[in-house]
């Protein structure tokens, strides 16, 4: 799910990039196994000894970006929150990375419990969200033609944005249901 890039802080202030690529989630006893071992790397590449601490010089995700990883990230908490991340399915992770991104979450955690009042709308526009709601509130077959070619849909989806709910993300638009 995420890939990040384990440095060996002391190695890299003195010139040298020691580190290796492990993958998130993971047992903290593994990902402590790779600390130990680029700390170790670290101290036979430089001849120095007390090397003890480490940072995230890179990070890829593997399906979809959720968040962005700091440097100095602490990785037994980023390892817990993509365990959290496990037990969503991917349309969930999409709403996780949207709570992210507009601020609606707090941290990974916040996000995970709000990814159910998050809608996504894959490939429409806010007219065609306003269409669908007055279709699923007002039944638009019984309503006389008259009446039906007069509504103003892109009134109604300008007003559907302005109260704050709506968010247009790349082709899709997201309704946050707080």
């Amino acid at each position: 799910m995420l890939q990040v890039y384990l440095t060996d802080l002391q190695s890299y202030n003195e010139g040298d990039l020691v580190g290796r690529w492990i993958q998130l989630p993971d047992e903290p006893s593994n990902i402590s196994q790779a600390i130990s071992e680029v700390l170790a790397e670290g101290e036979s590449t430089s001849g120095s000894s007390h090397h003890e601490e480490y940072f995230i010089t890179d990070y890829e995700w593997v399906d979809i970006s959720l968040f962005k990883v700091e440097e100095y990230s602490n990785i037994f908490e980023l390892n817990s929150a993509i365990q959290a991340l496990e037990s969503l399915e991917v349309y969930q992770h999409k709403a996780l990375a949207f709570l992210m991104s507009e601020g609606l979450a707090g941290d990974i955690y916040d996000a995970v419990e709000k990814v159910d009042d998050v809608v996504i709308h894959e490939n429409q526009s806010m007219v065609d969200i306003a269409y669908s709601l007055i279709e699923e509130c007002y039944s638009l077959d019984k309503v006389p033609d008259l009446i039906a070619n007069h509504i103003d849909y892109e009134g109604i989806a300008i007003d559907l944005m302005l109260e704050g709910n709506y968010y247009h993300v790349d082709n899709d638009v997201y309704e946050y249901i707080s």
